[in-house]
């Protein structure tokens, strides 16, 4: 199977790594869909703002909420995500060589978010790479069963699993 998760260990790395890997795989003309996360912190030293940018060219689009300084609830943007899986699920079902995907979150825990957009790509013989938190590990491994492929968090690492999965030129 063509299914594989990645999880660096620190605070962001995973959306550092998953962008990188996105542009380099581009750059080899590799038809990569999905979203890589960019974080940006904010002049008002709160919690950094989360946008996701929708491969290989497609919009970046905010998926955080500004809930203001006292608040300690979720801030991602449900709306916001959803529409961002819209947009990965159209361009999926356009061609794709592989599918990345910033990360299994709590959504798609719940059976929301990109979930979906994961099993057709399965489903479809498209290669995928998931990013991974240890939060959402548990409920990953309960979708995925046996079937993906742990990898390190290594950009040559991940660069080798995809030239074994994708037509890449060298």
């Amino acid at each position: 199977m063509k299914l594989a998760c990645t999880m660096a260990p620190g605070r962001g790395d995973t959306d550092l790594l998953l962008e990188r890997l996105a542009t380099e795989l581009g750059g080899r003309g590799l038809g990569c869909c999905g979203v890589v996360q960019i974080n940006s912190e904010r002049a008002d030293a709160g919690p950094c703002d989360m946008d996701v940018r929708v491969l290989p060219d497609g919009p970046v689009l905010r998926i955080s909420q500004d809930l203001g300084p006292q608040a300690r609830g979720c801030r991602l943007d449900p709306a916001a995500l959803e529409t961002a899986a819209g947009l990965v699920a159209t361009s999926l079902l356009s061609g794709a060589d592989l599918l990345i995907i910033n990360k299994f979150g709590k959504h798609e825990a719940e059976g929301r978010g990109f979930r979906n957009v994961i099993a057709k790509a399965v489903a479809m013989n498209v290669p995928v790479l998931v990013g991974l938190n240890e939060l959402n590990r548990d409920a990953f491994e309960a979708f995925a069963g046996d079937m993906p492929v742990r990898l390190s968090s290594d950009i040559e690492v991940l660069m080798e699993w995809a030239s074994s999965v994708t037509v890449l030129a060298a």
